[in-house]
C-alpha cells in the first residue's frame, strides 16, 4: 500500500506504493464530477469515525491514513492511502472510521448525491475501489499470518515502485539496487498499520540495520542497501 511520491535508485527518493496507483488506469476524475478541490494541512482530520457520511474523497496529493480507534484508545490504522485513491464510502449513514492526512494533502470532494446520479462515476468508483480491495486483501494477509520481521520488509517493500511480488523484474542495475526512502510514518504510526507494538518496529529496524539490509540515516530516512535481500524476507519467496 503506497504511501508519497516516487523517486530513484540511492538518490534520497521519496517512496511511494510499489506499483501505479490502483487508479492510474481511470482517466476520470471528481473533478469531471463537480468535485471540489480542498487543502489540509499535515495530520489534519478529514473526517471522524461516526461522522454523517455525506461525500466522497479522492486524494489528489499527498497521504492519508484511515483508522479505527478501540474504547480502550488502541488504534488499528488499516488503510495508506496515496494519489487517485478513493476513500468515504460508507456503509450506511456513517463513516466506519477516521480519515487523518500524513502530509500536506489536496482532497477532491464530491457529494454522494452525485454518485447517485451518475453511472459513469458510478463505473470510476467500481473501477478504483475493485483495485483498493485486493490491497486489503494483501494487507489481511500481512496481519493475520506474518511475523513481525515479515511485516516491517513487506511495508518498506511497498515504498519501492515497481519491486516486489511475483511479477518483480528485479534491479534494473544489478550493480546498484540501493534505495533510499523518507517516511512520513512515523515509527507509532508504523506499529499501528502493522498491528505491531512501537518496541518490536524498533526492534526489527535494529535487526535490519544489523544485518546489513537497510541502513537508517535519520528518522525519517532509510537506505536499502539491495532492495532483493529485504524482499526475500517479505515472506512472499
Amino acid at each position: 500500500m503506497a504511501y508519497l511520491e516516487v523517486g530513484t535508485r540511492g538518490q534520497g527518493a521519496v517512496a511511494a506504493r510499489g506499483g501505479a496507483p490502483v487508479c492510474a488506469s481511470v482517466a476520470t476524475s471528481f473533478s469531471d464530477f463537480g468535485g471540489k478541490a480542498v487543502h489540509y494541512d499535515t495530520h489534519a482530520v478529514i473526517y471522524y469515525e461516526g461522522d454523517p457520511a455525506k461525500r466522497l474523497y479522492e486524494l489528489v496529493r499527498g497521504s492519508v491514513m484511515l483508522y479505527k480507534l478501540l474504547p480502550d484508545g488502541r488504534r488499528q490504522v488499516v488503510e495508506v492511502l496515496q494519489t487517485g485513491d478513493i476513500f468515504g464510502l460508507a456503509n450506511g449513514d456513517e463513516n466506519d472510521c477516521t480519515a487523518e492526512t500524513l502530509t500536506d494533502a489536496t482532497v477532491q470532494e464530491v457529494d454522494l448525491r452525485h454518485v447517485e446520479q451518475s453511472n459513469d462515476l458510478q463505473r470510476t468508483l467500481a473501477r478504483c475501489l475493485s483495485n483498493q480491495m485486493r490491497g486489503l486483501h494483501e494487507h489481511a494477509v500481512l496481519l493475520g499470518r506474518k511475523s513481525a520481521l515479515e511485516r516491517v520488509a513487506s511495508f518498506l517493500m511497498h515504498l519501492v515502485p515497481d519491486r516486489g511480488g511475483i511479477d518483480c523484474a528485479g534491479p534494473a542495475d544489478p550493480d546498484n539496487d540501493s534505495y533510499d526512502l523518507r517516511l512520513f510514518m512515523t515509527r507509532q504510526e508504523i506499529a499501528d498499520y502493522l498491528g505491531l507494538t512501537i518496541e518490536t518496529v524498533s526492534r526489527v529496524i535494529s535487526d535490519l540495520k544489523r544485518r546489513g539490509v537497510i541502513r537508517v540515516d535519520k528518522a525519517d530516512r532509510i537506505h536499502l542497501n539491495r532492495v532483493c535481500s529485504l524482499c526475500q524476507m517479505t515472506g512472499m519467496h
